[in-house]
């Protein structure tokens, strides 16, 4: 076997000359049962699978996502008590009412006298019923949910098994002091696997806003915009089919996760990363040829 075929084979002591190549899938066993001595050999391997075709690179983030989720704390991915939206136990229903209307959430911690004194959990269902319901419930206080208590140090991957067990979908981060340093979300941590995740309120993650104009006659675009509308506003053909998102196309076009700075030309289109991390693209700046 010459040097150019086994350059991407795995280091193995004593290998017998007559021994059969193993195969990608053989070698993804291999590394599943623990032959990558640290996740650095895992993930440049799983990287090395990608770009020899065998997974996709929506599904390369996403395990790659996974094995960076061990590494990560609550303090990593929390909402900061400054962005929190909670709630005051003796607010009037219509109020809390529009409060949960405005924010689009669908849980909100529960405060006493200051937000540091956290009562329970309440969802907007519940509220909606304790608003409807005859002679329903005098405040907000009958209707809260036992609110779960987590420090920053706690880990996200034990966290996220918690939730599974509990069936808890919210927790409220404690700082070393005791006070409320934020809180955390099932959604918050699938997001390190997945990326971002979408909703229905999530106004300033619409279609228009993906892609901005600069004043330098670039554009800013988010790379989590669907191929479609790309081709739409840039009257493009790239294929659908390649990929969902215009990061993920440039990404199985690069045959890596790209680097911020990493430059690539596909067609009349000259893209620059942005903005990216070791587990996702986040923006694009891309100029058009032709345009001024």
């Amino acid at each position: 076997m010459s040097e150019d075929d086994s350059r991407h084979e795995a280091p193995a002591p004593e290998r017998h000359p007559d021994k059969p190549r193993r195969s990608w899938l053989d070698r993804i066993g291999a590394a599943l049962s623990g032959e990558p001595t640290t996740r650095e050999d895992l993930v440049e391997l799983l990287r090395d699978v990608q770009a020899d075709g065998l997974i996709g690179p929506d599904t390369l983030r996403m395990m790659e996502g996974a094995i960076a989720v061990a590494d990560l704390t609550v303090a990593d991915v929390m909402v900061p008590r400054a962005q929190m939206v909670a709630l005051p136990v003796d607010g009037r229903f219509l109020d809390l009412m529009r409060q949960v209307v405005e924010s689009g959430h669908s849980r909100f911690p529960v405060h006493g006298e200051d937000k540091d004194e956290i009562l329970g959990i309440l969802l907007a269902k519940d509220l909606l019923r304790g608003v409807v319901a005859d002679n329903g419930p005098g405040s907000i206080r009958e209707l809260l949910r036992p609110a779960v208590l987590i420090p920053e140090s706690k880990k996200l991957d034990v966290l996220l098994r918690e939730f599974r067990q509990s069936r808890n979908h919210m927790a409220i981060v404690i700082d070393e002091y005791g006070g409320v340093a934020g809180l955390v979300t099932i959604e918050d941590v699938l997001e390190q696997i997945v990326g971002e995740i979408d909703d229905e309120h999530d106004d300033g993650e619409e279609e228009a806003a993906r892609i901005a104009a600069r004043a330098d006659g670039a554009y800013v675009v988010d790379a989590l915009t669907p191929v479609a509308d790309f081709n739409a506003r840039f009257h493009a053909d790239f294929d659908e089919d390649e990929a969902d998102t215009i990061g993920g196309l440039l990404t199985a076009r690069i045959g890596h996760l790209p680097e911020t700075g990493e430059e690539i030309a596909l067609g009349r289109f000259r893209f620059r990363i942005a903005d990216a991390d070791a587990r996702r693209l986040r923006s694009l700046h891309v100029r058009v040829d032709g345009d001024r």
